[in-house]
């Protein structure tokens, strides 16, 4: 005969696996009753995990949604941290946020956790490289574009494709935005329709053409619908590139084919090559700056380096990131050792104030 304790524990088990159980029913109900995923799919989405790499205006919007839908595990990776110039058209982060100073991937993944308690959320910051690409990616399901960037979005087209994992393109400035989904194996790839990233600072950015949050939230927002299609095993994915452009009201779809000889395609994954030493990249879009990324570093300790910067002005730290001002130059440090350099795009200048204050 079972003990009255025993048998108070069991009954309040049962209700809360019940409580739970209608949470989850309750929780997904408008999205289980449409024709395309119900109740077997929703039971995909849940096991599934997605990895969002950037969380500016695309990521945010991605994130949000598919939290909202019940993908069951939601890995975001971003370098960088809130600014009130975000909040404009990054729809996860508030003043309190930039008051604050966390990054981005802290702060929305603090947001999600409270829009749905049943998800996994995984929170990272760092700068996805050819070092660690493949650590962020490996186990996931698919694989969201929320950067801003293009030779990232190489870097993750080519371990999309070594990897097996379905990537979803995404790109917005000013009023346009695209979209394409690769599928390793079956539709062509990012290089297939642009071969060769072009050269640096001759692309338009945030900063010198704009850009308007409805074009980022449309975009972002057929990036999450393709994801969800993927992880439910719909037969509808999409196999066109396609381009809108929402201030003239154009929607244009471009059929693609596999290009050949597609290195990547070919498995020659240019883009994965491991590095060393002290990578600088400007970062155009963020207000003038220059990322300076230490790919041997194994971290660093941010309590240790304010003790380190005696007559620095303006010195400010949590446990994410450290800054100071250098001149006319403001440095932001993070765990990992990388650094980003405002108010300058002189890599030359960010390499010199980075082994001056961070190496030193």
């Amino acid at each position: 005969m079972l003990l009255p304790d025993v048998i108070i524990r069991m009954a309040r088990l049962i209700g809360n696996r019940m409580k739970n159980e209608n949470n989850w029913r309750n929780r997904y109900s408008r999205q289980t009753v449409f024709h395309g995923i119900g109740g077997e799919g929703q039971q995909k989405l849940g096991q599934s995990k997605a990895v969002i790499i950037g969380c500016g205006a695309l990521g945010c919007n991605i994130a949000n949604l598919l939290v909202r839908a019940g993908v069951g595990k939601v890995r975001i990776v971003d370098r960088d941290f809130v600014e009130y110039h975000n909040l404009q058209r990054q729809t996860l982060f508030d003043e309190n946020d930039v008051k604050s100073r966390l990054p981005k991937a802290i702060a929305a993944g603090k947001h999600l956790k409270a829009i749905n308690s049943l998800v996994e959320i995984e929170s990272i910051v760092a700068d996805v490289n050819s070092n660690n690409v493949e650590e962020y990616c490996a186990g996931s399901d698919v694989i969201l574009d929320g950067m801003d960037n293009l030779e990232t979005r190489y870097l993750v087209n080519d371990i999309s494709l070594k990897l097996g994992i379905p990537y979803i393109y995404g790109g917005a400035i000013s009023s346009i935005g695209m979209t394409m989904t690769v599928m390793p194996g079956v539709s062509p790839c990012f290089r297939c329709v642009f071969p060769d990233p072009p050269p640096q600072r001759t692309m338009p950015t945030c900063e010198t053409d704009g850009i308007l949050g409805p074009t980022a939230a449309i975009v972002s927002s057929m990036e999450a619908a393709e994801a969800i299609k993927i992880l439910v095993g719909s037969p509808f994915i999409n196999k066109d590139l396609i381009t809108l452009d929402i201030w003239d009201i154009s929607f244009e779809r471009y059929p693609i084919v596999r290009k050949e000889g597609c290195p990547s395609c070919n498995g020659r994954y240019d883009f994965l090559g491991k590095k060393k030493g002290l990578i600088k990249t400007s970062l155009c879009g963020q207000a003038r700056a220059v990322q300076v990324v230490d790919m041997e570093s194994k971290g660093i300790d941010l309590h240790q380096l304010a003790a380190r910067l005696t007559g620095v002005q303006e010195v400010y730290y949590n446990e994410y990131m450290l800054s100071f001002d250098a001149g006319d130059c403001t440095i932001t440090v993070f765990t990992d050792g990388r650094a980003i350099i405002k108010n300058t795009l002189d890599e030359s200048l960010a390499e010199v104030l980075y082994r001056k204050y961070i190496r030193a």
